[in-house]
């Protein structure tokens, strides 16, 4: 029986949680794997609740954590290697870049006969300065000859990990989209609809729009609230713009939406008949999908968003930037509109549109239901993740 020691950033609430569960979870039990990934930050949502749901064990690494330190992240080397060589995996799988870095080079300095590495965002530009992303470009390309195969979750982040940064061959990447498990956005929907929007004082004529994610610069919500500021002077619809996470920017972005005559309501401060509310992190994501009549996406760049599959999973319609791998999930006109990057008044006319008609809303959502449940169900990801396992246990 192979043995898999899969490797992530740490737990924390974000797109590759799910994903990572359902692949540890329900990979073919050939395999036996054992999970570890670092720490959160204390302002980060524990993903700790999805593995106990699921009945998947997992060790967390104390000294392994978002930020950069020589000290810890020496440590956190050594106690992998010791992991290795007292579970003895044939392949190591690391996600991310902490686990990319730290896993791949003690897999090599372990022999580990395989090793394999997971891109789950597109970090080489809009993330950080130039000399910072020249040194991550040499650092990937460095640990991508130590990688039996690298994993991208899309056409348009393999381009730019192959062609676009030269990073790896294009022998030695696979495409696997994200898996994750969709039939949960298409239960009970009704009755989640209507118990949601009654908790949140939201009534079944208001147009509810979201976004979700960490609120973090890469994720541009000022963006979002300039869309909602703009949208409220071009519609007499009652409409609601609902920002679902939390992060080190959430207290000024709630101050900008003030400046900018919005009115808010958050978890400090509750507002009849707000503009906006935030709601700070929400784990039954398909309550929140199910009340939502649009849902938007503004970051400056993205890997595979889950938000925005789960959404089309809830025959949502997509608003979004042209960024990273959306391009991939969401058929442009089809089951969404994507808009140029920063192009306001795009974005802004596209949500109008769907504001004013119903059946625009309902056509593009029966659209990205049924693009996404044929891509992205996590027994896709799983069958294809197995025979490229195979493939590289049987190359060595």
């Amino acid at each position: 029986m192979p043995k898999i020691l899969r490797i992530v950033n740490r737990f924390n609430l974000g797109g590759p949680a799910y994903s990572i569960a359902y692949l540890t979870k329900y990979l073919d039990s050939k395999f036996e794997i054992k999970l570890i990934g670092g720490k959160r930050d204390d302002f980060e949502e524990s993903s700790e609740f999805i593995l106990e749901m699921l009945d998947v064990e997992y060790t967390v690494l104390e000294n392994m954590k978002r930020s950069i330190n020589i000290r810890r992240d020496l440590r956190s080397y050594k106690e992998i290697k010791n992991i290795i060589a007292e579970f003895k995996p044939d392949i190591v799988h690391t996600h991310a870049a902490k686990a990319g870095a730290i896993g791949r080079l003690a897999a090599h300095r372990m022999n580990v006969p395989v090793v394999v590495h997971t891109f789950h965002g597109h970090v080489f530009h809009s993330y950080f300065g130039k000399l910072k992303t020249s040194f991550y470009k040499r650092l990937e390309r460095y640990l991508a000859k130590k990688s039996s195969g690298i994993i991208t979750l899309s056409k348009a982040q393999h381009n730019e990990i192959c062609n676009l940064h030269s990073i790896c061959p294009e022998n030695k990447a696979f495409i696997v989209p994200l898996g994750l498990n969709l039939d949960r956005f298409q239960q009970d929907n009704a009755s989640k609809r209507s118990e949601f929007r009654q908790e949140w004082s939201i009534d079944e004529d208001t147009i509810l729009i979201g976004i979700v994610g960490r609120v973090v610069p890469i994720k541009n919500h000022v963006f979002f609230l300039e869309a909602m500021k703009r949208l409220k002077s071009q519609t007499e619809k009652r409409v609601i713009g609902m920002i679902v996470g939390d992060g080190d920017m959430t207290e000024e972005m709630i101050n900008r939406s003030k400046e900018m005559g919005l009115s808010v309501s958050c978890p400090k401060e509750n507002v009849d008949k707000p503009d906006v509310i935030f709601t700070s992190w929400i784990t039954s994501i398909d309550k929140v999908n199910a009340s939502l009549d649009i849902m938007c996406l503004t970051s400056l760049n993205e890997g595979t968003p889950v938000s925005l599959i789960e959404a089309q999973a809830c025959s949502l319609p997509i608003v979004s930037t042209n960024v990273g791998g959306v391009e991939d999930i969401v058929i442009d006109g089809v089951s969404g509109h994507l808009v140029d990057n920063q192009d306001i008044d795009q974005f802004v006319g596209h949500l109008i549109e769907l504001v004013e008609s119903k059946a625009k809303r309902e056509s593009m959502g029966v659209a990205g239901k049924k693009h996404v449940f044929d891509k992205h169900h996590y027994t896709q990801a799983c069958q294809r993740m197995e025979k490229i396992y195979l493939q590289l246990l049987n190359a060595k």
